[in-house]
């Protein structure tokens, strides 16, 4: 007798009998069989009911990862197909294929596989994850493929065209064609899925080349085909509203582009270059949660001090670092840290990347003359209690922030400096004057990100002698210690690393740095009369080397300009 659908689920430990009872209980209720209720509940996922199902049915499961697959029998089934149903062709043996499905009951897929081969078909159930997995392997990303299948198409004998060849008209149609407008969709859907921050589209003579940056890395992809050229970027300039006729001036633009699960911002730059034009597309996934302020890896004492700093009535708090590393992430997991319904919090910033609930926020737009110093000084007539400047970049929008610090506001912004103490001499340096500066600042909060060691790979050994010295620099290493580095593996494209943390520094101002400002102290001046449990960054990632999270280059390259500078 055939196990009922529940109790197999209980079995395999994907429910427990208190939702088991849950589901039958709503089953009385209406007509529904009870694997849709419980998807309908959220109890189980749909891989996982069709998982349950194929155990049934008496459909056996297949390990994909110590199987080889055969040329002969990827061949005999398309790339579109296996994308489309999640499917892989695995063995093919008197007039019958074996095939490998994440849901072995898809009879659209059964049919056309049947159509296409020729042949019966065999199923069996697959994990979600291993189907990925060997699908890429043996049939390469969703956009080599594409674009194995357009340059063909598209080769009208041997001419390679040049850019500007094209009418606009030409260029119109060009980027219309049904199979461009899947390509660039997938170009970008492949991005948000490998959790990429940037897209870079880049001509040269002979081809064009396609690079996601993932955790603060580039990494190159399939080229393009230099036939292609024309036709992907005017898809993306049409998606992004700019002129598409213009290719001899920068421009820019906005796309707001609908990913798996939920919408994803994308800020587009095109640059005219000796090839034609460069493309830089900007994700900002919205769907992405928002870090609490626990998970941004901060030290014990850190957190402790930039927690206090959050509960001051008013004054002004700045997060520094260089472009892309986790400023803003910082700023909006304070904001929503601090965020209760008697206060009224107004952000100004450039774009909007994230939407906080309870929160106002404003996107800069110098076109129309809406400016960080224009939009600050409107935000102060709303009333604020906590206002957010997404950056300060000139003496206006410094001096409009501090005054507004000075007058009961608790203002946040961000700064680009090496280091925490580097923030005081820039802003002296745009013409703020020393003894406001003192009076108003709080808190510096300096961070970069340094690539985690992926979980799958992780792996110890013992340094070398040069290693240990350049460690024992900012803290005492015993020589005995085991480090940790990732050997590379298909989790992690073979980087050794997956995801990021940060590390920081935190210059908590007391009286005695606040007279040091306004007297015009140097940086190396502050650092040294710092609070006596202040740490610089190098040592915060010493700190999570020591601890296996990190690796020591990884430190030493985002850390090698504040040290020079010191």
């Amino acid at each position: 007798m055939r196990k009922r659908l529940g109790q197999l689920l209980c079995e395999i430990a994907y429910l427990d009998e208190e939702r088991l009872a849950d589901a039958l209980s709503e089953q009385k209720q209406n007509d529904k069989q009870i694997g849709q209720i419980l998807l309908d509940l959220g109890y189980i996922s749909r891989g996982q009911l069709n998982e349950a199902l194929a155990l049934q049915a008496g459909i056996e499961r297949i390990d994909l990862g110590e199987i080889t697959i055969n040329a002969d029998t990827i061949s005999m089934v398309p790339a579109e197909l296996v994308s489309k149903y999640s499917l892989l062709p695995v063995a093919t043996e008197n007039g019958r294929i074996t095939v490998a499905m994440t849901d072995p009951f898809e009879s659209k897929a059964m049919a056309e596989l049947r159509l296409v081969t020729g042949k019966s078909i065999k199923r069996f159930y697959a994990e979600p994850l291993q189907i990925e997995k060997a699908i890429l392997k043996y049939y390469g990303s969703n956009v080599a493929r594409m674009l194995d299948d357009l340059v063909p198409g598209e080769a009208q004998g041997e001419q390679v065209l040049e850019n500007g060849d094209y009418t606009a008209a030409k260029l119109h149609e060009l980027a219309r064609e049904p199979s461009l407008v899947n390509l660039v969709n997938l170009i970008i859907l492949e991005a948000v899925e490998a959790h990429a921050s940037d897209v870079h589209i880049e001509p040269f003579e002979k081809e064009v080349k396609i690079k996601y940056r993932v955790d603060g890395i580039l990494i190159e992809k399939t080229p393009s085909s230099k036939r292609l050229q024309a036709a992907i970027i005017s898809r993306i300039k049409i998606m992004a509203n700019m002129n598409i006729a213009e290719r001899f001036v920068p421009q820019d633009g906005h796309i707001e582009f609908a990913g798996k699960d939920g919408k994803v911002d994308i800020r587009v730059s095109t640059v005219p270059t000796v090839f034609g034009e460069s493309v830089t597309m900007r994700i900002l996934d919205r769907s992405a949660s928002l870090m609490q302020m626990t998970d941004l890896g901060m030290h014990d004492s850190c957190l402790k001090g930039f927690s206090n700093s959050l509960k001051r009535a008013h004054g002004i708090i700045l997060v520094t670092g260089p472009t892309g590393s986790g400023k803003t992430t910082t700023l909006y997991a304070a904001l929503n840290k601090i965020y209760t319904p008697t206060l009224k919090i107004i952000t100004i910033e450039d774009p909007v990347e994230y939407q906080l609930d309870g929160i106002i926020q404003m996107p800069v737009n110098p076109k129309r003359g809406l400016t960080f110093a224009t939009g600050l000084r409107h935000i102060l007539r709303q009333d604020p209690d906590i206002i957010m400047v997404g950056e300060i970049r000139d003496r206006e929008t410094a001096d409009i922030a501090i005054r507004a610090a000075l007058t009961g506001h608790l203002v946040f912004s961000t700064l680009h400096t090496n280091d925490a103490a580097g923030a005081v001499t820039r802003l002296i340096d745009m013409g703020v004057e020393p003894f406001l500066l003192a009076s108003s600042l709080e808190a510096v909060l300096a961070q970069r990100l340094v690539r985690r060691i992926c979980p799958h790979c992780k792996e110890s050994y013992r340094p070398d002698e040069n290693l240990l010295k350049s460690l024992n620099g900012a803290a005492k290493v015993a020589r005995e210690t085991n480090l940790y580095h990732g050997k590379g593996c298909n989790e992690c494209m073979q980087t050794g690393m997956r995801g990021r943390v940060g590390i920081f520094e935190l210059l908590r101002v007391n009286d005695t740095l606040r007279q040091m400002i306004a007297n015009g102290s140097t940086s190396e001046q502050i650092v040294k009369n710092a609070p006596a449990d202040h740490r610089s960054m190098r040592h915060d990632g010493i700190d999570k080397i020591l601890q296996g999270q990190t690796t020591a280059e990884e430190v030493f390259r985002v850390t090698q300009t504040v040290e020079e500078e010191e």
